[in-house]
């Protein structure tokens, strides 16, 4: 199906009426605050080639819908994996619930909007299942003929196309078609007996011809060597508190999780943020800006409208410094007084949305990833983080870096293993004193788990100097 044929309606596919889906929904939302009907019909596949063979490939077809009563601060919420009238009524009578002895006014709805962000591609469908299989054995043997210490390939593709239909109090029946796709390559290489890691990978809102050309699977299989044979030469990192500078893009996730979660609506609502009640205070030293902006063409974390039915857009959460705002959902923003961001999220129809983040970042400023290095005594160059882990109510965090460098005398020097940051995100960003020119986002490949939901996300920033972090490592 290209992007100029309109799949049909799910609900009438499903042989439910609109109109009566709309008139359940209205008799549910009666006294309520706010609610929706949210229906879901997503394809998705997955190929995992291992150690020369194909190793998996899945196949997962979903549908099912949503029907949420909002009320106050409490949301009655029913799901079902059978759309139908009778499934939909008795939703509405169970989420329904919420509102017993409840009277509040309907909020507005959310803007109406035109823009479409992606098309509608569908990544399950071209290549086809042999020519995906076929170039994941060619991405193998390339990788292996790239370079005699490489000892293992794994390289995967995903893929899915979500289909979502709103229906607003208002009758207004809102439709999303959300494709995404993506591409990794792992590669271990040995020396000596040594063996260390290296990955990479890319993808967005589009099907996989964005990816898959031999040029752009290259990319991925020469940026995952390159940082295994840097690995191969590590030393261990040395612990103590020094300057680091950050490279651009997918770094960024330092910036997500330490400050992006905190920004959150809900956590503010709740007072339990380390930003709660901080607003126009400086949080951040001169020239730090932060937004979030779900409105970005194909990028991975983008939406035309989140799961409430809102349309995204740029939301600047941090202002040279000041905190200027939050991310909403409508619930947050009605409780709060504000307007809703366009940052209601949900994983799928079975969950609830909450305030999430859609593509989180920094914005450049003026020095060069050169000046930073060369204005460090001693310190650490962090190219690339792994994993890591937040406490929200603090913004304390801990992150691993993948591919790090000493920085001795205002030289990148040696590469070290073992190096994690540690520190807390609202002192962090009161540290950044060099921010650089080269902003970048990440390749597309974030995931964002949040009270037991997953949804993709885009981060970015460009380089930075942060000083006087603590480095864990190896104490000397």
């Amino acid at each position: 199906m290209n992007a100029h044929t309109p799949a049909p309606s799910i609900l009438e596919s499903a042989g439910v009426e609109p109109r009566r889906a709309g008139d359940i929904l209205g008799e549910a939302l009666s006294g309520a605050d706010d609610g929706e009907l949210f229906v879901e019909r997503s394809e998705s596949e997955s190929f995992l080639f291992d150690d020369g063979r194909l190793k998996s490939a899945a196949f997962d077809a979903t549908e099912g819908f949503g029907l949420r009563v909002v009320a106050g601060e409490t949301a009655g919420y029913a799901h079902a994996s059978e759309i139908s009238e009778a499934a939909i009524a008795r939703a509405g009578q169970s989420a329904a619930l919420a509102k017993r002895g409840y009277s509040g006014t309907a909020a507005e709805g959310p803007r109406p909007t035109n823009a479409k962000l992606y098309g509608e591609d569908n990544p399950l469908e071209s290549p086809g299942f042999s020519d995906k299989v076929a170039l994941l054995e060619e991405i193998d043997a390339w990788a292996r003929a790239r370079d005699p210490r490489v000892v293992q390939v794994m390289a995967s593709l995903a893929g899915e196309r979500r289909t979502v239909e709103i229906l607003r109090a208002d009758g207004r029946l809102i439709r999303d078609v959300r494709p995404l796709a993506r591409i990794n390559v792992q590669l271990t290489v040995e020396r000596d007996g040594k063996r260390e890691s290296g990955y990479s990978g890319a993808g967005g809102r589009a099907g996989f011809e964005a990816w898959i050309t031999p040029d752009k699977w290259r990319e991925q299989v020469d940026e995952a060597l390159r940082q295994a044979l840097v690995n191969l030469d590590a030393i261990p990192c040395p612990a103590g508190e020094m300057d680091v500078v950050l490279g651009p893009g997918w770094n960024g996730v330092l910036l997500h999780e330490a400050v992006g979660h905190g920004l959150e609506g809900d956590f503010n609502r709740k007072g339990t943020s380390a930003f709660s009640g901080r607003l126009g205070e400086r949080v951040a030293a001169p020239g730090v800006t932060v937004f979030d902006d779900g409105a970005i063409q194909d990028r991975r974390g983008s939406l035309t409208v989140d799961d409430e039915g809102t349309p995204t857009g740029r939301t600047v959460l941090i202002e040279d410094g000041i905190l200027v705002g939050y991310m909403h959902d409508r619930m947050s923003a009605r409780l709060m007084g504000l307007e809703a961001t366009g940052n209601g999220r949900r994983q799928s129809y079975a969950h609830l949305p909450m305030p999430r983040m859609t593509n989180t970042a920094m914005m450049a400023g003026s020095h060069t990833r050169e000046e930073m290095i060369a204005s460090t005594k001693r310190g650490l160059y962090c190219a690339n983080f792994g994993g890591g882990q937040v406490d929200i109510t603090n913004g304390k965090f801990v992150f691993q870096c993948t591919e790090a460098y000493l920085i001795e005398d205002g030289k990148v020097t040696s590469p070290v293993k073992g190096a994690t940051l540690i520190g807390d995100g609202p002192s962090a960003l009161t540290r950044v004193t060099m921010i650089g020119d080269d902003f970048d986002f990440d390749p597309g490949v974030g995931v964002c788990g949040k009270a037991g939901q997953s949804v993709p996300v885009g981060v970015g920033q460009p380089s930075l100097k942060i000083t006087g972090l603590t480095v864990g490592g190896t104490s000397l």
